[in-house]
């Protein structure tokens, strides 16, 4: 949990309850990778995090391949400042030969953690009716609320798909069939060798239009692409924008990610803007601290009319996720005061009525 007496810019006493709506857990291991996209694309992300975390917080290229379960469990949530996290999965099996993040595995680390994870699942409509029965699996065995999706992903001689196609549609048919209400696509920055293009935002426009009764949680918020995004999303009440990516630019660059957050609150509102360090691209245990204490300029407030006050920021903290997978934050509160990661790193003071001790 977030204190927010941690930073000069708030005057009052409050704690923020974080829910991390973009996590994780992979395997870049040389052992594990079979065609040499899979070590472009590692490090092409490993790029991404040593361009934007401090110089102090980088890992090693060997490190960032494959952590442990504990690792991540540290970064998450030693100092106390997350409570929750939500995995997505990205499963490139062109690259990788047991995938590179998984459901299965995302599921199998999150068993163990019940109370602190969310398992989301994925498809790939290119696998067709096979593809169908693996989504039916994925809800019956892990009860998944959403999935992430790829569509820059290679399949044989494919390198890509698109959102707004009719063997996708039918893939978003299934979803609102068996109750899985939230779904997030990347539509953001390419990865070396994925194919820019096959990530344009511009799918989401028509597949929100023609599914008013499930969610579309844009991953990135369309970057590069902020503009077409931002017109998409005021359109359509049902897209929502993920911050991972846009996140760590307010550690390198605070004005853009000013000129961001301003975009999606003028035109999406404080409702609809979910945080997500994208881990372990970045570890929330700093990139939350920078959320927390970022301004808007002057000429930012405005020319947009916003400011990122305590009460907006509870809700793009967690509030709004919890919403969308109908998490209770209270009663979640008082669920984690006994779990195994509270009792690990010693937090029950963040989940009682007392002050908890400040983040790191």
């Amino acid at each position: 949990m977030y204190r927010t007496t941690d930073s000069d810019r708030y005057d009052d006493e409050d704690d923020i309850f974080v829910i991390d709506s973009h996590l994780h857990f992979w395997d870049a291991s040389k052992e594990n990778i079979v065609h040499e996209g899979g070590e472009e694309f590692i490090r092409c992300f490993y790029d991404y995090h040593t361009g934007f975390t401090p110089t102090e917080r980088e890992w090693t290229l060997e490190e960032y391949r494959k952590y442990s379960q504990e690792r991540m469990l540290q970064d998450l949530f030693e100092n106390g400042t997350v409570d929750m996290g939500i995995f997505q999965p990205t499963h490139l099996n062109e690259f990788y030969d047991e995938g590179f993040n998984t459901v299965d595995d995302n599921a199998d680390f999150a068993a163990d953690h019940p109370e602190r994870f969310i398992t989301n699942g994925r498809f790939d409509p290119r696998e067709g009716e096979a593809g169908l029965r693996e989504l039916e699996r994925q809800k019956e065995e892990y009860d998944i609320d959403g999935v992430k999706l790829y569509t820059a992903e290679w399949r044989g001689d494919s390198k890509g798909w698109r959102l707004d196609s009719e063997e996708a549609f039918r893939y978003l048919e299934k979803c609102a069939e068996l109750g899985i209400e939230n779904i997030h696509p990347h539509k953001g920055p390419t990865i070396r060798p994925l194919n820019r293009d096959a990530f344009d935002v511009a799918d989401v426009d028509d597949a929100a239009s023609s599914f008013p009764e499930l969610n579309f949680i844009v991953e990135h918020v369309g970057l590069p692409r902020l503009d077409d995004f931002c017109w998409i999303a005021a359109q359509e009440p049902n897209v929502y924008g993920g911050l991972a990516v846009a996140a760590p630019m307010a550690q390198n660059r605070p004005r853009k990610f000013g000129e961001i957050m301003g975009e999606l609150l003028y035109w999406l509102g404080e409702d609809r803007i979910l945080f997500g360090s994208d881990y372990a691209l970045w570890n929330p245990d700093w990139l939350v601290d920078c959320v927390m204490n970022a301004e808007l300029t002057e000429e930012q407030r405005d020319e947009y009319g916003v400011e990122l006050s305590t009460d907006v920021m509870r809700k793009i903290m967690g509030e709004n996720a919890a919403r969308l997978y109908d998490i209770d934050i209270e009663e979640k509160k008082a669920q984690l005061r006994n779990d195994d990661i509270t009792e690990k790193f010693g937090l029950e003071a963040h989940y009682t009525d007392e002050n908890p001790s400040a983040a790191d």
